[in-house]
């Protein structure tokens, strides 16, 4: 094989060609430009720009992408047709290296239903499509379409045919996803040691992802003498997409051991290049993708964070930094366990005591229960309110409202006021005028309500309300807040936390309270 260096694998990006068809991914010309930028920036070999011939969008994306490309091979695409090639030659013509991609069909269910042509046939055109492009260029890339459905015989003449033509890279895809590792080694393996003059090009692969195993088979291509891959930004492509380049380039890297192989990728930029495409695109990253997905570095269990907390390699393979990734994250839910929240509350800059620790670590639990994410800002909201109540006289034990359309609000609560409980049920022109009057008709006092204002911690429909409540008496002011994913609990606790703090101004014993029978 005619490489510098037997241990380096080429990366042939096609995301602006294969990655476009993708159904909804087309991109415009500005955006081509951007991400082709990035990609070169970030190390790929070759960057397949286009199709220059599917149209005049194409052959520009292509043509402007070939001017500005400083480092990579820039790469346009055509059928076997001497228009496509030309069309492609003219497209790369101003590029620093240039390369020609063509390709025809080679299995037995295309050439007959899609082709319409016999063996013989696709023989001629591979021969002279090939010669074509050589004639325009020295750096020319031949594929046999569904090589991986195609009678190993023929596969092995067409592959011939394109060398002596002057072919410089072979590419042998798995169209429609269908093969699998072993077969795929077994299919390289049989052309390197059976077509002669194969020891002088680059066997390339190009996996689809149809069964899942894009990536498993584009390794495997590598590990049976493949030395380039063909790959896109996450993976996206037609149907279920192609092997992801994040997830080759890392496997490369994690497991020298097993692949003894470097790219030229700068990993650190993977997480960007991701971002980018997504955005261009409108393709969301699914949250468990591999490598750049949002939760790729994150852990929930508390099994797992504990394990974290006393050495990141109990439960992570590779840095995040080491794909642009900023850092672990720690996201806190109802697997987390007592030293991942207490982790989490000395990052925020809070140091419990125990008692405290053990309290706000079960409001913790119970909020992690009623919503999926558990925020910073929920922890925040989450400590400081129980660090208020942590000292009150005045505790909430149970409320219950009763509200809606033709029914006239009411509130059932239970306070334990200065270690005794008492409860009423009371009414009022809302629920929340209800939950006030309740708190008044168990402990009565003469402060005012100034200021009831209500805001959302976080985003989402199961985010926690921040309640503040401003209460006047005598000249003293106090404030007190609440947070809930219940708004109507959160207002509740903001009026008690008030009053509490009134007692704590007022320097006096808590007044006997008055018991109302429920």
């Amino acid at each position: 094989m005619s490489t510098e260096n037997e241990g380096k694998i080429r990366i042939f990006d096609t995301t602006l060609r294969d990655g476009e068809q993708s159904p909804g991914a087309a991109m415009t010309l500005e955006q081509k430009i951007e991400v082709a930028e990035l990609l070169d920036a970030m190390g790929v070999d070759i960057i397949e720009a286009g199709f220059p011939i599917s149209s005049q969008g194409d052959f520009e994306a292509v043509t402007q992408i070939a001017r500005r490309t400083k480092n990579a091979i820039v790469c346009g695409l055509s059928r076997a047709g001497f228009k496509d090639i030309d069309r492609a030659g003219e497209a790369i013509r101003g590029a620093v290296r240039g390369r020609i991609h063509t390709f025809i069909s080679t299995s037995p269910v295309h050439m007959k239903h899609k082709l319409q042509m016999g063996p013989n046939a696709v023989l001629d055109a591979v021969g002279a499509s090939v010669a074509r492009a050589r004639n325009l260029t020295d750096d020319v890339q031949w594929s046999a379409e569904d090589a991986t459905r195609t009678e190993h015989d023929f596969l092995c003449r067409c592959v011939e045919l394109a060398i002596r033509s002057g072919a410089t890279t072979i590419n042998i895809p798995d169209t429609v996803g269908y093969t699998t590792p072993q077969e795929y080694i077994e299919l390289i393996t049989m052309l390197r040691e059976r077509v002669p003059g194969a020891e002088n090009v680059v066997f390339s692969t190009h996996c689809h992802n149809d069964l899942g195993l894009a990536v498993a088979n584009s390794l495997a291509g590598v590990i049976a003498g493949a030395r380039q891959v063909e790959c896109t930004i996450n993976g996206i492509g037609e149907r279920a997409g192609n092997a992801a380049l994040e997830e080759i380039v890392m496997a490369l890297k994690v497991r020298r051991d097993a692949m003894p192989f470097a790219t030229n990728i700068n990993t650190t930029m993977l997480s960007k290049a991701s971002k980018l495409v997504s955005n261009v695109t409108g393709f969301p990253v699914q949250y468990n993708k591999a490598i750049v997905g949002k939760n790729a570095f994150a852990h929930e269990s508390g099994i797992h964070q504990d394990g974290m907390l006393k050495n990141v390699e109990t439960y992570e393979i590779m840095r995040p930094e080491d794909v642009g990734v900023h850092a672990t994250s720690l996201v806190l839910g109802k697997l987390s366990g007592r030293h991942a929240f207490r982790d989490k509350l000395e990052a925020l800059g809070y140091t419990l005591e125990p008692t405290a620790l053990d309290e706000a670590f079960k409001r913790f639990k119970n909020l992690a229960d009623k919503k999926k994410h558990v925020f910073d800002e929920d922890i925040v909201a989450l400590v400081d309110d129980e660090i208020v109540r942590h000292a009150d006289d005045i505790v909430i034990k149970s409320l219950k409202v009763e509200t809606g359309i033709g029914i006239k609000p009411a509130a059932d609560m239970t306070l334990v006021v200065g270690g005794v409980e008492s409860s009423t049920k009371t009414t009022g022109d809302g629920p929340i005028d209800a939950i006030f009057n309740a708190i008044r008709s168990i402990y009565p006092h003469n402060a005012a309500l100034q200021q009831f204002q209500v805001q959302s911690v976080t985003e989402g429909t199961d985010a926690q309300a921040t309640v503040s409540v401003r209460l006047e008496e005598d000249g003293r002011t106090v404030t007190g807040r609440g947070a809930d994913t219940d708004t109507l609990v959160a207002a509740a606790h903001a009026y008690v936390t008030a009053l509490n703090k009134l007692l704590v101004k007022r320097e006096k014993q808590v007044p006997e309270v008055l018991t109302v029978a429920r």
